[in-house]
């Protein structure tokens, strides 16, 4: 299988990452192919709702986004990983997310695998409903097939991250993958 990870922290060293290289170990070890995609410092321009692409078609911007496009029209799963910021995805993520509506149908008739890593310096039973409720729509808008979250509670840090049961269930997600 190819998984394309859209890894949406711009903290290249942070708790995110330890997941995502963690989950891609996993993966690989189960002899997929992985491909991480850092789209915090690729150069995507937020949607500006012009319609030039219909919808499905070419977008008017020329930037990463085209290239990010025919990765995920190639793959058989897509993985969101990201930090939580103000209780949903990173703005990065967000962008290129939003620029989905390009190749909407397209994507959507793709029917790919997905996941999502996420880490949060809280730890309340509540703090990732936003994300999660986000997550579990796209999944359902997409035709996405969800095969797991890891919701890394307290993962504040790379150490607290490191010391936690999350980078070991992202390595389980990835190793469990068919």
């Amino acid at each position: 299988m190819k998984i394309i990870v859209l890894m949406g922290s711009p903290n290249k060293h942070g708790s995110t990452g330890i997941l995502t290289e963690q989950f891609v170990k996993g993966s690989e070890e189960a002899g997929h192919i992985v491909e991480v995609i850092d789209v915090c410092h690729a150069d995507v321009h937020p949607c500006t709702g012009c319609i030039y692409c219909g919808y499905e078609g070419d977008c008017a911007q020329k930037d990463d986004m085209d290239m990010i496009r025919k990765k995920l029209l190639s793959a058989d799963m897509v993985v969101f990983a990201t930090p939580l910021y103000y209780y949903g995805m990173s703005a990065q993520l967000k962008t290129v997310v939003d620029r989905f509506c390009a190749f909407n149908s397209s994507l959507n008739s793709r029917h790919l695998k997905s996941a999502l890593l996420s880490v949060a310096w809280n730890a309340d039973d509540w703090t990732f409903d936003a994300l999660e409720a986000h997550y579990k729509t796209l999944v359902r808008y997409i035709n996405l097939e969800a095969k797991g979250m890891i919701l890394g509670y307290g993962c504040g840090t790379p150490s607290m991250t490191k010391r936690s049961r999350y980078p070991e269930l992202a390595y389980e997600l990835g190793r469990s993958l068919k």
